[in-house]
């Protein structure tokens, strides 16, 4: 482990390295890097404080980065010294991508680099992060979205290792194949497009014309990402989030542009539209987000794309030969993707071995959870776009002693919007104080 510390206002910063093995279960061979990212209160660096791990969601994403206190971090400060991990092939934590991948070799090779990096390698790596930085002692973990998957399975893998564990929008279905969870999510989705219709009802013609030019001229965005329509109403993923359906309807709002070719999309929305669409920056979450559920001897097998069939409203020619209104999708993969955005087009092969891949182990174990001692409290968001409320649910009973708290006033996205009231409210509850 190495160490490099700074600051910022009202946080001392400390940068931590570690090495693990890629595979858990050949700790001789090959190691990996990863990064986390150390945060104590300031005039706190030498105070014996409690740990708090921050799982970030996902998957593919580098845990947050800070600007001092933000967010739910400033709460978590005035009671724990808190690490900000990095999850393997994320950030700074020896990424994966199409730059870095091709060093492993051929596709059949970058598939089995890959599948060492779901929950279950995670929470290998915190454990071996644990007994190095708090000498063996247990710590809180706190899971977002995937990184609440990631809490599920350290109770079920290693529930020794925690204190307490919080969830904030990441409980998922114990059994649920790939196909279930989205089944359940393209009602959720249509559900969340028409309230934002309601909400913006001038964006049902808008969200029409725009598809339309995207139809028949397909456009290559200032990045090479190739726009079509199924990429177009893939931006209906931002819906999600508390400030999603603003986000959609500035978008659409100045989409065309006069010029003398005729009316165009302009270089404005074309922008906007490349950085929301592009895996440049998390190729991960597109490479092993369906892998994440994963389990019982089944090929994933592009599901999203498969389920999707089952619900023709979501086909946006049809809609547009119609005159119905288009429907954007959400929080998913389609193979589509590797030839559409050139961050992914190199991964091509890769992720169709993923897709096909059968061998996956099971992520959770029923009876250990069923057992459960450590103290555990979730945030469930009622229709929350991303993970379904009735799989959460489920979990939340399957799981003895753990406190669920179901609450529609936040989308996904509640601990970014409202993180000190959130974790806070977390905190009492497996605290016992409310």
């Amino acid at each position: 482990m190495s160490a490099a510390q700074y600051r910022q206002a009202g946080v001392v910063l400390t940068d931590r390295r570690f090495v693990v093995p890629l595979d858990h279960d050949a700790p001789d061979g090959e190691r990996i890097e990863l990064y986390a990212r150390e945060a104590v209160a300031t005039g706190r660096e030498n105070d014996e404080l409690p740990w708090l791990l921050y799982l970030q969601g996902g998957p593919g994403f580098g845990a947050n980065r800070f600007s001092g206190k933000q967010a739910w971090l400033g709460r978590a400060l005035q009671d724990y010294r808190v690490l900000l991990l990095d999850q393997r092939g994320t950030g700074a934590s020896t990424p994966a991508n199409r730059q870095t991948l091709p060093l492993r070799g051929d596709a059949h090779a970058q598939a089995a680099y890959l599948g060492h990096f779901r929950a279950d390698s995670i929470v290998r790596d915190c454990e071996l992060v644990r007994r190095e930085l708090t000498g063996g002692a247990p710590w809180t973990v706190l899971g977002q979205s995937f990184g609440g998957f990631c809490a599920v399975r350290y109770l079920s893998s290693a529930p020794e290792g925690l204190d307490a564990a919080l969830i904030t929008g990441g409980l998922p279905s114990l059994d649920a194949h790939a196909d279930d969870v989205y089944r359940a999510a393209y009602p959720r989705i249509e559900r969340k497009v028409r309230a934002h219709y309601a909400r913006y009802p001038m964006d049902v013609e808008r969200a029409r014309e725009i598809a339309a030019y995207v139809l028949e001229h397909e456009p290559v965005l200032p990045n090479g990402y190739r726009l079509t329509l199924e990429a177009f109403q893939s931006l209906g993923i931002w819906l999600g989030a508390s400030d999603g359906s603003d986000r959609l309807h500035h978008l659409l709002e100045d989409a065309f542009v006069p010029s003398p070719a005729g009316r165009v999309l302009s270089d404005a929305f074309q922008e906007q539209a490349a950085a929301a669409l592009s895996y440049a920056g998390h190729p991960l979450y597109a490479l092993v987000h369906e892998a994440i559920y994963a389990q019982g001897g089944r090929a994933t097998d592009w599901a999203a794309e498969r389920v999707r069939a089952e619900f023709p409203q979501f086909d946006g020619e049809k809609s547009l030969a119609s005159g119905a209104a288009l429907l954007f999708t959400g929080e998913t993969v389609h193979p589509w993707q590797f030839d559409t955005d050139p961050a992914l087009r190199p991964l091509r092969d890769t992720a169709h071995l993923l897709a096909s891949r059968t061998d996956w182990e099971p992520l959770y174990d029923p009876a250990r959870l069923a057992a459960n001692e450590v103290p555990v409290a979730a945030a469930v968001y009622h229709d929350d776009m991303y993970v379904d409320t009735g799989h959460a649910v489920a979990t939340a009973r399957a799981v003895r002693g753990l406190r669920p708290w179901v609450t529609n006033e936040f989308e996904h996205d509640g601990l970014r919007a409202s993180g000190p009231r959130v974790l806070d409210r977390l905190l009492g509850m497996v605290r016992g104080e409310v």
